[in-house]
This record gives structure tokens, sequence and C-alpha cells, in this order.
């Protein structure tokens, strides 16, 4: 980073971006030690990103003000509702992100369109939301308005598609929002140009990623992270990957298993998985479209064949419900693989865990979020009491 960010501890977006790497590490390392208390003995050190700048493939950036009138574009600050911490001097947007950000921020200035103002329903821009494919540079653009939005949306597009952006924007999308909560919605959206998805490349395969499908914000990373869930879950004939997401995990492990289910919740990740799936020839992956913490008592459907090799889970920030760990225990695994994306959930449930006969063997932390407090962790369970 050329200079320092004016709105660093403001924006909430970044800790010390100036904190040498191997420090920044280190003081990870000690945290997540901490976190796992008794079974830090476990943990087989920290992972580093491949990238320590720019390396974010998604951002949602929020219209606002500057505490006056002006209208912004960027990170919502810190205790505020209204206004942003712009994004020029960013440290985790790649310089494509910013480009597309000053653009649509001088463009909707010279268009006289104000920020959706939540209390006085005045205004009608509120977010913007890119997503790049990292090893790809595909960008996808979603431009989200309150319904009386009225700029001129064909010059909106075109001025996109001039930019000189080294990545190629392969589509621009419009969402429709007039809710009361501060969030990108998923609804009434509306392809503007190009097309409704960008690829991306992880481990061999390729991936078509939608406006709103999750995916991993760090693919380099995310690279390094899968190779160990990959190494963890080993091989063998039946694998589940519960919480599966748009199919990620268990298309990279596929080959060393005759078969792999996945589970989730979101329908639509569920399609996009089973695409995902046919796109890179995969035949042995199976997807269902179900609510794991409703499912995982029932002795029929997805979850009532034989006994697996491994069960993989990789589940929200809250970790797995007590009804999973119960049913995750039941079904009978040779093998358990964590992925946390919060630690301490992971602290919580490797006692029960261990309770239910799964004995944690292996933990190894990988950093997908260089300059933010974040570290996910991936841990190794094998049963004990085959």
């Amino acid at each position: 980073m050329d200079k320092p960010c004016k709105y660093i501890g403001k924006c909430g977006g970044c800790t010390d971006p100036h904190l040498p790497y191997p420090q920044e590490l280190f003081g990870k390392e000690k945290a997540l030690r901490e976190t796992l208390g008794e079974y830090a003995h476990l943990l087989e050190g920290i992972r580093p990103a491949p990238e320590t700048v720019g390396y974010r493939n998604k951002m949602e950036l929020a219209f606002g003000d500057d505490g006056n009138t002006a209208l912004m574009l960027g990170i919502r600050k810190k205790r505020s509702f209204y206004e942003v911490a712009t994004t020029e001097d960013c440290v985790l947007m790649p310089d494509d992100f910013k480009r597309i950000a000053a653009f649509a921020l001088d463009f909707f200035r010279e268009s006289g369109e104000a920020f959706y103002h939540r209390k006085k329903h005045t205004g009608t821009l509120r977010h913007l939301v890119l997503r790049r494919g990292h090893f790809t540079g595909e960008i996808l653009v979603i431009l989200s308005v309150s319904s009386n939005f009225n700029a001129d949306l064909q010059a909106f597009v075109q001025g996109l598609r001039h930019l000189p952006t080294r990545g190629a924007i392969v589509g621009i999308l419009l969402a429709i929002n007039d809710g009361a909560a501060d969030a990108v919605k998923n609804e009434n959206l509306r392809l503007l140009w190009g097309r409704a998805f960008y690829r991306e490349e992880l481990c061999g395969l390729t991936f078509h990623v939608s406006a709103f499908s999750f995916f991993q914000t760090n693919s380099a990373g995310a690279e390094i992270l899968y190779g160990i869930v990959r190494e963890f879950a080993g091989e063998g004939t039946l694998a589940y990957d519960l919480y599966c997401g748009t199919g990620t995990i268990a298309q990279i492990i596929a080959p060393s298993f005759k078969r792999v289910i996945g589970i989730e919740l979101i329908p639509e990740a569920v399609a996009a998985a089973s695409h995902n799936a046919t796109l890179n020839g995969i035949t042995n992956c199976e997807f269902h479209a179900r609510d794991i913490t409703r499912i995982a008592g029932q002795k029929t459907g997805p979850l009532s064949d034989e006994s697996p090799d491994v069960i993989i889970v990789d589940p929200p920030r809250d970790g797995l419900t007590p009804k999973t760990l119960a049913r995750a225990a039941e079904l009978a695994p040779a093998r358990l693989v964590y992925v946390a994306c919060k630690p301490s959930s992971l602290a919580r449930d490797l006692p029960e865990l261990e309770r239910l006969g799964l004995t944690p063997e292996r933990i190894i932390g990988v950093d997908l979020f260089p300059r933010t407090p974040h570290v996910e962790a991936i841990a190794l369970l094998c049963r004990t009491d085959t």
C-alpha cells in the first residue's frame, strides 16, 4: 500500500495493515492456541496466505455520506448507519474493484442520485457488490437500489464496460430492494448485461459462481484450505459433505471416493453444486437441499446409508447444533473433518465430539483473512471405538 489508509480502525475492514506479516501470523497462532485451550497441543501452526493485500474476491460496498451531504461509496463505518469509509486506499480490495467503485461513485454523483436513507425513506442507492475470479480475472457487478431508482442504467453499463480493468467484467446485474434492513438481498435480480455468473478455477476444477452464491473470499488461500481438507479426508467408499454450499469440497475430494453426498439448506446452492459437478465431469457426487438440523436424527433419506469413511462439516460461525453433533457420531464415520471459520465454535464442539467417540488428532490453521484478526482452523478427528 503506497500510503496509509485514513480509515484504519474506523471501517472495521482490517486491523493494522502495516504490521509485518510474520508478526501478524505469530499473533494469530498465539490467539488460536489460547482459543483451542486443552487441544492447543494438536495445532500444527497456521499456513500463511499466498497474498496479503488485494486478496478479496468479494466486496459489499454501501452507499452513504461522509457525515455531511456528499454521496460516498465504501465500507460502512463502525457504529454508523449512514457514514462510509471510501476504498481508494483499501488494503483488502484488488485494484479492479477500486476502479469500479470510483467509477460508480463519480457516475451517481453526476446523475444526482442519493443514497437510500432508511429512516427518511429518501434516495435510491443502496449497495454495490463486486465479485471476481482470482484465477480467471472475471468480474460480476451487482448494483442494489430501491424501486424508485431513475438513473440511466444503459449509460452506467456502457461506462463499466469501457473501464480499463485488468480483468474482464462479464456480468452486470441490478437488484431491487425496498426493505428496511441495511443488507444486500437476493431478490428481484435482473441481468443488465453479460451473464449472471463468473468462473473461478480451484484445485484443477472450474466453478460457476452466481451473484449470491457462497464462495470463499480468498481463492488462493482456499486452495490451501481445501488441500488440507483433502489430505484429512483420505480415501474410501462413502463421504458426507455437510453444509456443502456450492459443493466445492465434495468435488475436490470426489476422486478419492466412490460416492460423495452433499447436504445444503439453500436450494440455489444445491443447483449450483450439481451444475458445477456436471461442468467438471464428476459423476459420483450427489447433492440434496435439506436442513441438516432437521434431518440429523432421521433414519431415512440422504443420511441413511452405511457408515461413511469420512464426514466433512463446514458449519456456519456458530458451529454444530447438538442434533448434528449426535447424528454425526451416530453415523460412525472412521474420520470427521471439521472446517471452522470461527475457531471458538470448534473448541466448544471438540469435547462433545470426543465424548461421542471421535478423538481429535490434528489441527491446522489457515490464514484466509490477512490484515484482519480472523483465521480458519481444520481439525481431523478419528473414531477410536470401532
